[in-house]
Parts: C-alpha cells; structure tokens; sequence
C-alpha cells in the first residue's frame, strides 16, 4: 500500500480542548455523511469519559486529506494517565500541542510535552479557544516557548509552527487577524511539518503492541504500528514475548481505521497503524514479528507509580449484601486482568490471601480503576494512598508534585499557609486583572494526600486545583495533614432523624436518615481532633400526647456528598472505603478502639 502516511498525537493539558479538536477534524474531513446524528466529544467513547469530561483511555482515528491518510491519536490530558500517552508517542512521527490561550501552559502541559520532546518529536502548537473572553494568544505562545527552552528542547523542536483555532467553533488559522472559516489550515500544517513514518519494506515485519482491545468475535486485538515490513492477513506470524520466549500464529483478521470504524484490509506496509487479531497472549510493549527472522523491538518504558493502596475482601457487616464478585479470587483475576492493558498499574500480592497492594500514577489513576470495578459488579474495600518512597544515590526519597493552584484573591493567604504546613514551597505567584491568583508551588506527595477537600473549602469551591509528576527529592520530614476527627456509629441499624438531629452540633454529617449502618462505619466529621462513637439509630419515645408528626417542621442540615475520590482524598491511616455497586461507605478499621459518647 503506496497511500501517503501521516501519524500524530493530540497533546494538552487536561480541559484544553483536545477532544473537541479532533470532533472539528473529523466534521471537516467528511466522515460523517450529511444528516448523522453526531454526538460531541466521538472519540470519548468509555462511559466515565463522557461523564467526567476527560480522556482516560488513548484512541486513535483516521481521515484522509488531499490523498493523505492522517493517523490521530488522542491521548490523555491527565498526568494520571501518562502511561497511556508514554506508549503510544511511539506510534507517531509528530505532534500538536494544544494550550487554552487564557490559561497557557499548565503542568500536564509540561508532562506531555516532555515525554514528546524526549522522542524527538517537532510539536506543532495550537492556541485554542482563543473567541474566549480573556484569551491572550500571544501570551500563551510567550509561555509555551519558555516552556520549551526550560525541558531542553533543541533549535528545531524551539522553532515551532503555531496556529491560533477554536475547536468548539471548527476553525484554525496561521495568523490571529485573518478570518477563521475550517480547520484547512491544521491539515495542511500536518502535512508540512509532520514527517511521512520511517520504514522499510524490505526488512522482515516488525510490530509493537501498543494497544488492546477485545472482541467477543475475534477475541484479543492487537493495535500498533508497523515499524518495519509488511503484514498480510492470513499470514504466519511471531509474538516476541517480553521474556523472550517466541509464540506463533496465523493473523486471523487484519484491520485499518477509516474514520471511527474500522476496515477489512488485505495488507499493510510500514508506516501503517493497524489492529491485528489471532494472538490471544499479547501484552503491550511485546514484538509481532517475522516467524523466520524474529527480532524484537525495545519494550515500551514508562515512568514507576508513586502512590499504592491496598485492596481487600470486604469484611464488614455489609459484606457480600451487594456486590457479584467479592471473593478474594475473584478481586485477583480483575486486577491481574488490569495489569495486561493499564502499563502504568502494579499489583503485588501480600502476606495475607485476601489483601493486594495495587500501585498507580495517582488518586485519579487509582480511582478510575475502582469505579470501573465496581460498576462491573465487584465489591471489596481499599486503604487510604500511601507515597512509594524510593532510594536514588543511597538516599531515601520521595516523590514531588508541580502544583498550580488559581484562586480568588481573598483565599490567597490561606491556601499559601495551608500548603506551608505542608511542606509545600511557593514558586511563582501572579496576580490577575480579574480578581484571581495563580499560585505555583512544588510540594511532596504526601502533602497532597487530603487536600483537595480541604482546597474547596478554604476557596467556597471557587478555586482550581491541577499537578503533576515532578521527581524523587530527599525526604522533608513531617507533613502535617490532620484533620478532625470522625463520627462513627457503636451499633448496626437504620439512622433515625431524632438521632441525627440531636447529635448535629458534634459535627457533619455524611449520611441521612433511613441510611444503614453498622458498627464502626463513620457518619460524618466531628468538630474536634478526636474520633467519637455515637448512636445514629436512637428513636423517641412516642407517648399519647407525642405523636411521630411533631418534629416535621425541622429540618437536618444537608449531609456531605462522599463520593468515590473525596472518600479515598478523605480515609485516614486506621480508616478504610468499601466500595460496592451500590455504596461508597467508610469504616474504622476493625481493631479501633474508641470512647462512646
């Protein structure tokens, strides 16, 4: 197959766009025919994506341009999922980066764009949404190359094309005065300034796995470019396993992508990004190859996890009551499932069978991971986020974030001592026309851990929170993060308004009358330092006189929304979250001992 090649990512912080910029491309392209029902954001296509607003899972697409076939992959914005964007950088020979012209670059930003400059790859940058009151285009473009000179990019990578567009409106253009009518201007920016894909077709095949997918028809699919060769469908092929061991097989079904769905194909050559089935024991990183002159390809690396927790069969009262699958066999098989699609994701088995230290990038990373289990019906419980510490040069270290924070002006002072208890150090601070603050910070790990809650409150849920990844620094000591104590129940029951309402000035409650609980299950936040049992379940005494009517013109403050990551951001050392397909519940560990009220 002759057909002109181009492949390239979509890079960008988390909210910048991305998504939205592929929908115009696509729109523009015509792989829509006219009249069809297109939803926005086609390329979020995972449930928890479209709900939440970000790309989790990196997918690509294709769409032909003036003869050219243009591979896009869209990759995730979150520093959470860098394991996504470090694996499949090596499918493509260039990229766009994508920076909100009012925010510039953010530190996701600086995640992705490093990972895309260490693979030599030249950016093209995008200043989107620039209809946008308060944009500054040229502002962004001012960051971006600051940016660039501070992770060592060379004269080339420095000489970037820029392009100014606004993905929600479908246009781009090379310079902020013209008009602004398609996205003719990106295509053709692509096909200039991206390389055609290194290859040769003489050499034997050589394919990275780079993605999986499933089909209950095909089974296992393998996604990944073709470095070297030709494949054809029906073929003998060799797997080089990531021991080395050499397995092989017939490629029962090769596919291309054409838009959002995927075509039947004869052949691919280098060059190509294709989807293979016939392999049922492929893993990313691992080498399809040429069964006679089988050579391997370099595995995929991608950067270590930084937090762990673990998971564990449930064991409270509850247990068992809602989930499908809650043996401890059953969590193991989900978990090592994970590990054959999520690279970044680590899971070691510990000194009890029930209990399973599961390592990740981040809450976020982790908390899509337990959302999606339990929605496929698991039940189980987690511990609170720990820091992976680690030795570099002998000496112990642990992992710091880049943190940026943009806050009203009245929170100001309180989220800079807040953060200093901490242990967060203040790096820059710029002050905006439009009464807000943008604070940059680098702090430990663990100083995070509990603090986005706290971050809502301390700015009335006005503020803007976003990190990532820095590196391993030596250790900073004490890391003050305590909060108030917890209400907990002393006995199982139903929780009763009277109850509630009589113990409302101890603190903030979680639940709301008619919730079950058990003993140990925390309802809420007590006011001061110290845990306190209380009885949730209580009823008044009805009398003659007394009727259950009487209480009806009070009224309970609004509990507190615990949701899955404000639960994990919340739990503390002795505390766990039970995760069912119904409840998010939070519980003392077991053995806590504790004075009722």
């Amino acid at each position: 197959m002759s057909l002109p090649i181009r492949n390239v990512a979509i890079i960008a912080h988390v909210d910048h766009g991305k998504t939205t910029l592929v929908d115009a491309l696509l729109k523009q392209s015509g792989i829509f025919r006219e009249g069809e029902d297109v939803p926005e954001c086609v390329m979020d296509s995972n449930d928890l994506e479209r709900e939440r607003g970000i790309t989790i899972l990196a997918k690509n697409t294709a769409v032909r341009y003036k003869d050219t076939l243009i591979n896009i992959v869209d990759t995730p914005g979150h520093a959470d999922f860098g394991g996504e964007v470090e694996r499949v950088l090596g499918m493509v020979d260039g990229c766009i980066l994508i920076v909100d012209a009012n925010e510039g670059p953010m530190p996701q930003t600086r995640f992705v764009l490093k990972k895309a400059l260490e693979k030599g790859l030249r950016p093209i940058v995008v200043i989107n949404k620039i209809d946008r009151p308060n944009a500054e285009p040229y502002g962004a473009i001012d960051k971006v190359f600051d940016l660039f000179i501070e992770l060592g990019a060379d004269d080339d990578q420095c000489d970037f094309t820029t392009l100014f567009a606004s993905g929600l409106a479908g246009f781009a253009k090379n310079e902020l005065e013209e008009e602004g009518t398609d996205m003719k201007p990106l295509f053709e920016a692509i096909l200039h300034h991206v390389p055609p894909p290194a290859g040769d077709l003489s050499k034997p095949l050589q394919l990275q796995v780079t993605t999986l997918d499933y089909s209950e028809y095909l089974g296992r699919i393998v996604i990944g470019r073709i470095h070297n060769g030709t494949i054809k469908a029906g073929q003998q092929a060799a797997l080089v396993k990531e021991n080395g061991e050499i397995v092989k097989a017939k490629i029962s079904k090769l596919l291309g992508f054409e838009g959002l769905k995927r075509v039947e194909l004869a052949e691919a050559s280098a060059g190509f990004i294709v989807a293979v089935a016939g392999f049922a024991d492929a893993n990313i990183g691992e080498t399809l190859t040429s069964p006679d002159d089988p050579q391997a390809l370099p595995l995929i690396k991608v950067d270590e996890p930084t937090l762990q927790m673990t998971f564990s069969v449930n064991d409270s009262p509850f247990a068992g009551l809602e989930g499908t699958f809650v043996t401890s066999r059953q969590i193991r098989d989900r978990l090592m499932r994970e590990l054959e699609t999520n690279v970044a994701l680590r899971v070691e088995e510990s000194d009890s069978a029930e209990k399973f230290l599961v390592s990740g990038r981040g809450e976020l990373h982790l908390g899509i991971l337990i959302e999606t289990m339990r929605r496929e019906g698991y039940e189980f419980q987690v511990s609170q986020p720990q820091v992976i510490y680690r030795e570099v040069n002998g000496h112990p270290c642990e992992p710091y974030e880049y943190l940026i924070l943009d806050v009203p002006e009245a929170a100001v002072g309180s989220c800079i001592e807040r953060l200093g208890q901490r242990k967060g150090e203040m790096q820059d601070m710029q002050v905006g026309g439009n009464g807000r603050t943008q604070l940059e910070f680098t702090i430990p790990a663990r100083g995070l851990i509990g603090f986005r809650g706290e971050f809502i409150r301390l700015t009335r849920g006005e503020g803007i929170m976003n990190h990532s990844f820095l590196e391993y620094r030596p250790l900073s000591g004490d890391v003050e993060t305590r909060r108030n104590g917890v209400l907990i129940s002393f006995e199982e029951g139903v929780a009763t308004f009277y109850a509630l309402k009589n113990a409302e000035d101890r603190g903030a409650f979680f639940i709301s009358p008619g919730t079950k609980v058990y003993k140990g299950m925390i309802v809420g936040e007590n006011n001061r330092p110290q845990d306190l049992e209380l009885n949730v379940c209580k009823t008044k005494q009805l009398t003659n006189h007394r009727s259950a009517t009487g209480d009806e013109l009070d009224q309970l403050q609004t509990p507190v929304e615990m949701t899955l990551e404000r639960a994990l951001e919340y739990i503390g050392s002795d505390e766990l979250v039970e995760v069912t397909p119904v409840s998010v519940r939070l519980r003392k560990m077991p053995s806590k001992k504790l004075a009722k009220r």
